[in-house]
């Protein structure tokens, strides 16, 4: 594997780390020290106060006193964390559910913020901005051209609820800015990716976190679909870090009856020893052909839903094993806006797996296990994983499931990444996908009439060979080269996002997704698999002989 790789892999691990330690029930533990003042404490305040007085340099007690409390969580579990005042907000946002802002999907192409679109019925939408606009001005200054980045832009962009901000807009066809006031206002952050039906009787729901609106967001999309037909459901958990164990918890009931156990918690304190079952009320899908899709991305809540699926022979996991983390942590606020989260319970499914991993090993080695699956072959070749008896789990049926951190698919199948190559990367760092559909956009006008809808856009529209070549010279100017064998190794995977971000630009979400599922493998593959889940559904069994559908 090439040191590229590697690193990019490694960087991607501990990215994917700091989600998935933000895993939690809401609440936080009673304050208090518990500890005798002449113990630790004791000796922690006596020590900082000798520094204090004594060291060389004058020390900044601030800085010292949050090295030693992540110091102290450092020798604890990797997902027992301080999270510092300055990054606990964003992620208490991506939890609560929403910010407040001007309500709009943003992106930063030549230098300069577009809007990709404007949140149907926020702030933004309602004052008239548009997809394809650019903002020029905030309150009278150049945020253009300037090398702005995201966290600048949410420092203009977002603030209190009521307040108002005034855009200066680029509008193609209008020589001069545009002036918009737009008051900010509570802008949900929906972990529904996206739900539509992708094929007859098939409903499709991507779930990318599991915060405080993703329950009424998720029921909310199976009723839709249900209206329009849905019997049969792909629920896609890929990528998904987890959140709050609830919304994990009333997902799996919506699909288990009354009495089934859903997850139960083991930890050292008897109030964290708990049991959850299903109940009567949630019911909306506990009949009908069942998938759920993970990969290694797939953790905590995740594996909770997936795990009860799976031990009660409810539905079909398709895809690779999951991350392994089924950790319940809670949170501690402290008065200067930060916090430490730490693991008071674990999690095991219905059958007696515990979901988390083994951690009995440095850190470093703990953050790596990614890079060693990677490196054994076990997220490309089913026949890498070794099962060891000792981790035998018996489903409802009788069927044989395995521990060991982690929840293992029924059907493997894998993400193809036989298109990949450098030039394709360098194409995604450089945003070219989205900065031709923005220029081939709004140079052809005549789409708009012709394509009304997303869907006869996404069954109509096809990529020309003159648009390979208009793409590949685009992307030249904006200092991609070109290489011949790298591009026919990637010209399948290239040709789908040209077109699927040319749709994102048309009909947001309903132009772009449908079009990139068309050749994601594994949702494919589990497309066809959903004769093998009406019978693991209807009998407990999992019949070989259709599992090459």
């Amino acid at each position: 594997m090439s040191n590229f790789l590697k690193y990019s892999i490694l960087a991607l691990i501990f990215i994917f780390i700091g989600l998935v330690a933000g895993f939690k029930i809401k609440g936080s533990l009673a304050g208090g020290t518990g500890l005798p003042a002449d113990g630790g404490l004791k000796k922690i305040q006596q020590a900082l106060y000798f520094i204090d007085k004594n060291y060389v340099e004058k020390p900044d007690q601030s800085e010292l006193i949050e090295d030693a409390v992540e110091g102290i969580m450092d020798e604890l579990d990797p997902h027992s964390i301080y999270i510092p005042a300055k990054e606990l907000s964003p992620i208490n946002e991506e939890m609560e559910g929403g910010f407040d802002g001007i309500g709009v999907q943003f992106n930063i192409l030549e230098d300069t913020i577009y809007i990709e679109t404007p949140l149907a019925g926020g702030p933004s939408e309602k004052v008239g901005i548009m997809s394809g606009d650019r903002i020029v001005e905030v309150d009278g200054k150049l945020v253009a051209g300037i090398k702005i980045n995201n966290t600048d832009v949410y420092k203009y962009l977002k603030g209190p609820k009521g307040s108002k901000v005034k855009l200066g807009i680029k509008r193609r066809g209008h020589k001069e800015l545009l002036e918009f006031t737009v008051t900010r206002d509570r802008i949900p952050l929906n972990s529904v990716d996206y739900a539509y039906m992708i094929a007859p009787q098939i409903g499709y729901i991507g779930i990318t976190r599991f915060a405080e609106t993703t329950y009424d967001e998720f029921r909310a999309a199976l009723i839709m679909l249900k209206k329009q037909g849905m019997e049969k459901l792909l629920l896609d958990l890929r990528g998904n870090p987890g959140g709050y164990m609830q919304m994990a918890y009333r997902i799996a009931d919506e699909f288990l009856p009354a009495g089934k156990t859903i997850v139960s918690t083991e930890g050292r304190i008897a109030d964290y020893k708990n049991k959850y079952n299903a109940t009567s009320t949630l019911n909306l899908f506990e009949n009908g052909p069942l998938v759920v899709l993970l990969d290694y991305g797939s953790a905590s809540a995740s594996e909770i839903v997936a795990g009860a699926v799976q031990d009660h022979d409810r539905g079909l996991i398709v895809g690779i094993r999951s991350f392994g983390k089924g950790l319940v942590a809670i949170q501690e606020d402290f008065e200067d806006g930060s916090a430490i989260r730490v693991v008071i319970a674990k999690y095991y499914t219905p059958s007696g797996r515990c979901i988390q991993k083994p951690y009995d090993k440095t850190e470093e080695e703990y953050q790596k296990d990614f890079l060693e699956r990677y490196e054994s072959g076990e997220l490309f070749d089913e026949s890498k994983i070794s099962f060891p008896d000792s981790l035998k789990y018996k489903t409802g049926s009788g069927r044989t499931v395995y521990g060991g951190g982690g929840i293992y698919p029924d059907v493997f199948v894998a993400n193809d990444t036989s298109g990949g190559s450098r030039y394709l990367i360098n194409l995604r760092l450089n945003n070219v996908f989205q900065r031709f559909a923005v220029d081939y956009v709004d140079s052809h006008p005549s789409l708009t009439d012709k394509y009304k809808e997303s869907i006869d856009f996404v069954k109509g529209f096809t990529v020309s060979s003159s648009m390979v070549q208009e793409f590949i010279d685009f992307a030249k100017e904006r200092e991609v080269p070109f290489n011949e064998y790298q591009f026919n190794r990637s010209k399948a995977i290239i040709v789908n996002q040209m077109k699927a971000f040319i749709g994102r630009k048309m009909f947001s979400d309903d132009g772009f997704y449908p079009v990139l599922h068309q050749r994601d493998r594994v949702i494919q593959r589990a497309i066809k698999l959903m004769p093998v889940a009406k019978k693991l559904e209807e009998n407990g069994e999992l019949d070989i002989s259709l599992k090459e559908y």
